[in-house]
C-alpha cells in the first residue's frame, strides 16, 4: 500500500510517494496523476509529467526532467522508446489500463517506455478545453524527444502508443517533428471535433513513418475513416459483442465499444490473442467471404493486429494505405477461427436461406452462423462463404450443415450440393475438408464425415 503525502509549493502540486521496489525494499516511486471530479468541476490547467519505466523498473515509475533527463541511470537512450499517451480523462482517475499496458511494454520488451501523464489539462468536464490542450502538450513533448535527439537518440527508434485523445496528440507531434518519428499507434482515434478535420488536424499517415490504427466505435466515440498506413476494423469498427445495445446499461453503454481497443491491444500484447486481418474494401465484403487472401504481403500472411504488425511495414508502404477487417468474440481471447466454405449447389428450384455449420470433435461442438444477408441456391451455382467459429476443434470428425429458407409452411424442397470445402484459413497445417454429393431438406440439418479434398466418394 502506498503511502502518499502532497504538498502545494508556488503553485505546483508535488507528489511524494514512498513504495517498494521489485526486490521488496524501500523505494521512492513516482505515479501518475490522481485526481477527482472536483478538479474536472473547476477544470484543470496543462502540467505534463513524464514517467519512465523499464525492465528494471516496470511497477515503479521515474519522473523525468524536461531537460535533465540524462542524470536518469534507467533510461539509456540507446534503447528504443515507446510513449504512451492518454487520452481524455473526465474523471480525473489515472486510465484504469495504464500499469498493464506499461507492463507489458517494458517486461516484453528492451525498451524505454515512458507514460506521458496530461492528467492536468485531460481532466475537465470540458471536453473542448481538453482537446485545445492536444497542441500545447504536442510542443511540450516534441521538446523532450529533441533533447533526447540531442543526447544521441534516433528519431526512428522511437514509438508513439496514443489512445483516443491521445492518438492526434501523438500525431501532432509526430507533424511537429516532420514525420520521422518511427511509428504511431493509433487506439481508437477520438471522433469528436475531429471528424471532417483536415490531415494536419487529426492523426495521419504523414505523422511518422509507420502508422498504425485500430477502430472499435467508430459510430460514436471513435473516428470514421482511414487514417493510418494500416488500419484494422474489429467487428466492422462500430459496435463490439458483449457490449450493452441500451442505454439501461449506465456508463458501459457509452464507453464499452471505445474500450474495447485497449483491451484487444493489451490481449494482442500478452500474445494471447492471435488477432490476424483480412484486406477489404468494407466489413460486409469480409463477410462475404471476398476478402480472404495475402498472398500480397510478407511475410506471406495477413497481419497481425498488434507490436509486432511492423514486420509487414515494407508490403504495406508498397499497396499504399490498406484496411483490414477481423471479427471477434465478446471475451477474451476474442478470436475467432475463419473457415472459407466453397459449395457447389444443385437444386431444381431457387432458394434463399442462411446456412448454419456445426463441426464436431468428441463431444466438443462449435457452431458458425453465416445468417448476415440471404443467400442464393439455385441449379449449378458456385458460393463462398465466411464461417467464422469461436472456439479451435483441431481434430474435426464430423460436419453438420443446414440450409434455413424460413419456409414453415409449403413442402420441403430438397437441395443437392455436388460439393462443399472447408478451408482453415489459420490453420494451414490443417488438412481441407470435403464431401461431394449430399442431398438434403432445407431447413433441416444433414450431418456427414468430413472426406479428404483428393477423394470422390
Amino acid at each position: 500500500m502506498l503511502a502518499c503525502r502532497r504538498l502545494a509549493a508556488l503553485g505546483l502540486l508535488l507528489v511524494l510517494c514512498q513504495g517498494r521496489g521489485e526486490d521488496g525494499g524501500a523505494d521512492s516511486c513516482d505515479n501518475f496523476t490522481d485526481l477527482n471530479l472536483s478538479h474536472c468541476f473547476l477544470g484543470t490547467n496543462l502540467y505534463v509529467r513524464l514517467l519512465l519505466y523499464t525492465r528494471a523498473n516496470p511497477a515503479c515509475g521515474r519522473e523525468l526532467h524536461h531537460r535533465r533527463f540524462p542524470s536518469e541511470p534507467l533510461f539509456d537512450l540507446s534503447r528504443p522508446t515507446a510513449f504512451v499517451v492518454h487520452g481524455y480523462r473526465p474523471t480525473g482517475a489515472p486510465p484504469v489500463w495504464i500499469d498493464r499496458l506499461v507492463r507489458l511494454l517494458a517486461e516484453g520488451r528492451d525498451l524505454n517506455v515512458v507514460v506521458v501523464d496530461w492528467n492536468r489539462g485531460a481532466a475537465n468536464l470540458n471536453y473542448l478545453a481538453a482537446v485545445a490542450y492536444t497542441r500545447e502538450a504536442a510542443h511540450n513533448l516534441t521538446g523532450f524527444i529533441r533533447a533526447m535527439q540531442e543526447e544521441g537518440a534516433s528519431l526512428g527508434s522511437m514509438h508513439l502508443i496514443g489512445v483516443s485523445l491521445g492518438a492526434h496528440l501523438a500525431g501532432f507531434v509526430g507533424a511537429n517533428l516532420k514525420g520521422k518519428v518511427g511509428r504511431i499507434t493509433g487506439l481508437d482515434p477520438a471522433g469528436p471535433l475531429f471528424t471532417g478535420a483536415t490531415p494536419d488536424e487529426r492523426l495521419d499517415p504523414s505523422d511518422a513513418m509507420f502508422v498504425d490504427v485500430l477502430h472499435t466505435d467508430m459510430d460514436s466515440f471513435g473516428l470514421r475513416g482511414a487514417h493510418g498506413h494500416i488500419d484494422f476494423y474489429a467487428n466492422g469498427g462500430a459496435d463490439q459483442p458483449g457490449c450493452p445495445k441500451t442505454i439501461f446499461a449506465g456508463k458501459s453503454y457509452f464507453v464499452c465499444d471505445h474500450q474495447r481497443s485497449m483491451l484487444l491491444y493489451l490481449c494482442a500484447l500478452n500474445r494471447t490473442c492471435t488477432l490476424r486481418a483480412y484486406p477489404c474494401a468494407s466489413y460486409a465484403d469480409f463477410l462475404d467471404g471476398r476478402c480472404l487472401q495475402c498472398e500480397a504481403f510478407k511475410p506471406a500472411s495477413c497481419p497481425q493486429l498488434g507490436y509486432d504488425v511492423i514486420q509487414w511495414r515494407e508490403s504495406l508502404l508498397r499497396l499504399g494505405q490498406t484496411k483490414v477487417f477481423f471479427s471477434t468474440t465478446a471475451s477474451q481471447p476474442y478470436r475467432k477461427l475463419n473457415y472459407r466454405v466453397d459449395m457447389v449447389t444443385w437444386n431444381q428450384y431457387l432458394r434463399w436461406g442462411v446456412v448454419y455449420i456445426r463441426l464436431h470433435s468428441g463431444r466438443n461442438v462449435t457452431e458458425a452462423r453465416v445468417d448476415h444477408k440471404l443467400l442464393r441456391f439455385e441449379q449449378f451455382t458456385s458460393t463462398r462463404l465466411l464461417a467464422q467459429f469461436e472456439e479451435d476443434l483441431p481434430h474435426v470428425h464430423k460436419i453438420s450443415l443446414r440450409i434455413n429458407t424460413g419456409n414453415v409452411i409449403g413442402p420441403r424442397y430438397k437441395i443437392r450440393l455436388l460439393q462443399i470445402r472447408l478451408t482453415p484459413l489459420e490453420r494451414p497445417e490443417r488438412p481441407l475438408m470435403c464431401r461431394f454429393d449430399i442431398i438434403m431438406e432445407e431447413n433441416t440439418e444433414v450431418a456427414f464425415r468430413p472426406l479428404s479434398c483428393d477423394s470422390r466418394r
